[in-house]
């Protein structure tokens, strides 16, 4: 079984950006992390650290349970609605977070994609596909449900690189098809047997 972090090494990882995994600290421990294939040091100048997809489920699991799927971001912390939440704010503070955490996201594919491509998910899209995905939805100005009510929902699927989104409207499904295309995405429309309900399944394109 594979050792936990250290005391340090978490510190390190949970203090690590929440979107681009940006790591800060000592040589030795940055060093340490990518020899245990938690973070990796990015060729280009400045030869930034970042946590690879191993080390984001490190961040994202309690120090005391044992490693479990992603959870949801912490109070405080940028994460983008996925639908069904409680009416939340759409302030122009809100409009700003939102675009300012999709140009980082596309800053890191830049940096991370083979060839700096922008124009297809990166690894931490793929490590969080319903997040990515609700976040360009978002970042478009696509409106998240809230409560019961309508909007958008990304949800999960047993298909291991796949989401689903869902919106009642079949005409605000198919602008939110377009939007994912647009961003990277493989996408496709379906019906679920039983409701006849039309829904979009969305995976991350490689190349």
């Amino acid at each position: 079984m594979t050792r936990p972090p250290t005391t340090a090494q978490r510190r390190v990882i949970d203090a690590a950006d929440p979107l681009t995994g940006r790591l800060r600290g000592t040589d030795a421990q940055l060093a340490a992390l990518v020899k245990r294939g938690l973070a990796f040091r990015h060729p280009r100048p400045p030869h930034e650290h970042f946590l690879t997809p191993a080390g984001h489920r490190v961040r994202e699991t309690p120090a005391e349970e044992p490693a479990q799927p992603p959870a949801p971001a912490e109070s405080g912390v940028f994460a983008a609605r996925v639908g069904g939440e409680e009416p939340s704010d759409t302030t122009p503070a809100r409009l700003r977070e939102v675009h300012g955490a999709w140009q980082g996201l596309l800053e890191l594919r830049r940096m991370t994609n083979p060839g700096g491509a922008r124009d297809r998910p990166c690894a931490w899209e793929r490590a969080h596909l319903v997040r990515a995905a609700a976040l360009a939805l978002e970042a478009a100005g696509h409106r998240p449900a809230t409560g019961d009510g309508d909007g958008y929902r990304v949800r999960t699927t047993p298909q291991p690189e796949a989401v689903a989104v869902h919106q009642p409207d079949v005409g605000a499904l198919r602008a939110c098809a377009a939007t994912l295309e647009e961003a990277g995405w493989q996408v496709s429309e379906h019906t679920e047997p039983r409701g006849r309900t039309r829904y979009v399944l969305a995976s991350p394109r490689r190349a």
